[in-house]
């Protein structure tokens, strides 16, 4: 995988890149879950095994009809499982479109042998993957769509990791006794510039919920997704609006006074930049642009 699926050598992660990675965020207390987004997301996996797509033209979500997909599936978690120092493992499971399968007639066959539709073989994919971790002693999470499509057929230790807005979702997970993770997109996907921290910190993943429900809401985050952003720009976007949600999540609902926060957010950028972090002014308009004029840290 790594050596025909990496843009080069340089650019791809070991075993123990892996492991450094969540140990030095165990070491700043942050906790990072690995995750192998399976069956959408791995074109790339065809490089090295093309005999798990659906064809070299329609690459994607993985074949669900043969062994040899989840033979390779449980290898990459096997491999990767001394790096998950919690025993949480994320399985993607997002943005899948079947019409490769439909249009492969090898998968057609196989899905019509097994009287499934192509939804229904969604279903079977998410199964075999939830299982191998499982087996491994690992705790499933996967992104939202599993909850939407198959609700409580999935594995009740499965962890929801909502990224789509609608309310319901957290709700109907955590009313059917699911853990859930919020995530929740445009407002906490930090690569949206034009996300302002106020509205940001005004988000609450226990509205409308039981106090009973909000526990079962275990955690949050915001999205930094790098499809157009490298090194070169990543401080300033992540922060200091990361420090809006991190806020948001460890405080009351009840919490929700944007003027009381802004003395906190405005310090905790300057604690940043004294730090060597490039956290860019708060009052920006548009995250990672620079202040609108000279002044105090203190007042950007």
């Amino acid at each position: 995988l790594a050596q025909k699926g990496a843009f080069s050598n340089y650019e791809r992660f070991t075993q123990q890149d892996v492991k450094d990675v969540v140990e030095y965020a165990r070491r700043r207390g942050v906790r990072v879950v690995v995750e192998v987004d399976t069956p959408g997301h791995a074109s790339s996996w065809c490089k090295g095994y093309p005999e798990i797509c659906p064809s070299p033209t329609c690459l994607e979500p993985l074949s669900p009809a043969t062994n040899v997909t989840f033979d390779i599936i449980a290898g990459v978690i096997k491999d990767l499982q001394d790096a998950t120092i919690d025993g949480v493992f994320h399985i993607g499971g997002d943005e899948v479109k079947t019409a490769c399968w439909t249009q492969s007639p090898s998968i057609s066959a196989w899905l019509q042998q097994h009287n499934m539709n192509a939804t229904e073989g969604y279903g079977y994919f998410v199964n075999r993957v939830t299982n191998i971790v499982l087996n491994l002693g690992l705790t499933p999470t996967g992104w939202d769509e599993l909850w939407t499509t198959f609700g409580t057929k999935l594995d009740k230790k499965t962890i929801i990791h909502q990224w789509h807005p609608q309310p319901t979702i957290v709700k109907e997970a955590t009313a059917a006794g699911y853990r859930v993770v919020w995530s929740p997109n445009s407002l906490w996907y930090l690569d949206h510039l034009n996300n302002n921290w106020t509205a940001i910190y005004q988000l609450e993943p226990c509205t409308g919920l039981s106090d009973t429900q909000c526990s079962l809401v275990i955690g949050g985050g915001g999205e930094m997704w790098g499809n157009k952003l490298d090194a070169s720009g990543l401080q300033d976007t992540i922060w200091p609006r990361m420090g809006a949600i991190a806020e948001r999540l460890w405080s009351d609902r009840s919490i929700t006074d944007v003027v009381k926060a802004t003395p906190r957010i405005r310090y905790f950028r300057c604690l940043l930049n004294r730090r060597g972090v490039q956290a860019a002014a708060p009052s920006n308009p548009v995250a990672a642009s620079a202040p609108t004029m000279p002044g105090s840290c203190f007042d950007q």
